[in-house]
């Protein structure tokens, strides 16, 4: 659990190693266990889980009992281990694919960035709009309703993520829209286990393009906002640049004057399967670092999130995946996605883990927002949001090279 008095908080993003985004449809208790064993053993305090849309919600109107009841087996197996876990709803987007249930598609198709799996097929199916579309909003209301009182005053949870980068999926057709719609989520969650903490996981592409939501817009039904990044998924910054964390950090939590936990971050390594060689490894849009290198970053990153006044960070993500996932999406086509784990498939754990579980004891520091941005006006960002961001994030950089002078 956040608050505003806890110390810096530590967590990871989890999928298991064997299962990947199929965890749902194959669960195995004794799995989770060894998984959760091994986070806290290296000072992980959250874990952050992802509700996937099709497995736990077949229908719209019947919520699937096998998959809420695992979900409880997961949270009593956190508790045993002392770790607080963060579930997020209605997965949703997830490592470049859009995980869909069929009843919220459109039959038609259309191009579109990511592609749509749904019962064991990818297309390109239109996504439903559920900020606006009765049906869909309902639907949403009742998976919130379920799950939040099945978890109601479980030790292991007491923060919920109303979404994993959700305007991948859609957009609200307009701020008011978004605003509604997590009004109402909110005020679900409060009906259903009163007293918890609810965010929003919000990614890059929320500050680059307006997208409907603000971070304003997100703080009035969150208790504090989620942020991710990822330099090399961005064009106007250096693809190594770990200094994107803590900016991204700060300019979200000045849009919202709210807290900001920094929830997704990290870095893929190169396999130790010899299924993959170099050659391959350096055919990939995005770089392959060593594990010491990555582990590297995973320090520097720590220091500079804690430091910008962060509640935390988590780690994206826990395991490497099994070779036996690499046929099947996201990791066919999305292959850097295979080895962004803080342990390797075969269970055994990289150096960034214990760099990560080391920050759990500090306390958090108070955000000082840099004197340059104080001057600016929030409600006029979204009138150039990536012209506003390079210049910013430049005369961000100058500044820490001028301290450091």
């Amino acid at each position: 659990m956040i608050t505003m008095q806890d110390n810096f908080a530590v967590g990871i993003n989890y999928w298991p190693a064997r299962k990947a985004m199929y965890w749902w449809k194959a669960f195995d208790a004794a799995e989770v266990d060894r998984d959760l064993a091994i986070l806290r053993s290296y000072g992980i305090q959250q874990v952050r889980i992802f509700l996937t849309w099709e497995d736990f919600q077949p229908r719209p109107d019947r919520i699937h009992v096998p998959s809420l009841d695992n979900l409880l087996i997961t949270a009593d197996l956190a508790q045993r281990h002392d770790l607080y876990l963060m579930p997020t709803f209605f997965c949703g987007h997830m490592s470049g694919v859009n995980w869909i249930p069929n009843w919220a598609l459109e039959s038609k198709q259309q191009p579109q960035r990511f592609p749509v799996y749904s019962q064991g097929t990818l297309s390109h199916r239109v996504i439903g709009n559920f900020y606006n579309e009765p049906t869909l909003k309902e639907a949403q209301l009742l998976q919130v309703q379920t799950v939040c009182s099945t978890l109601k005053g479980h030790p292991a949870v007491n923060t919920y993520d109303l979404g994993n980068e959700a305007s991948n999926c859609c957009i609200p057709p307009d701020r008011a829209t978004g605003r509604q719609w997590l009004a109402a989520m909110r005020s679900a969650i409060d009906n259903a286990h009163p007293g918890s903490q609810v965010t929003l996981g919000m990614h890059a592409e929320d500050l680059e393009e307006d997208r409907h939501l603000w971070p304003q817009d997100a703080a009035r039904s969150c208790d504090f906002l989620s942020m991710h990044g990822y330099p090399f998924y961005l064009s106007w910054v250096n693809q190594e640049d770990v200094y994107l964390l803590p900016f991204l950090g700060i300019i979200t939590s000045w849009l919202a004057d709210a807290p900001v936990l920094f929830q997704e971050f990290g870095w893929p390594t190169e396999p130790v399967d010899p299924g993959e060689s170099a050659t391959q490894w350096a055919s990939m849009k995005t770089p392959l670092w060593s594990e010491q290198r990555s582990d590297e970053y995973y320090r520097q990153a720590l220091s500079l999130l804690h430091s910008a006044g962060m509640r935390g960070a988590f780690g994206w993500c826990f395991a490497d995946y099994h070779p036996t996932l690499y046929d099947k999406p996201p990791l066919q086509e999305n292959r850097h996605e295979r080895y962004f784990g803080l342990t390797r498939w075969d269970g055994s754990v990289k150096p960034a883990l214990a760099s990560l579980g080391s920050w759990g004891d500090l306390p958090c520091l108070d955000l000082e927002l840099p004197p340059w941005l104080l001057t600016e006006d929030r409600d006029r960002f979204y009138e150039d949001p990536i012209g506003n961001l390079r210049r910013w994030f430049n005369t961000y950089k100058t500044d820490i090279a001028n301290h450091s002078m």
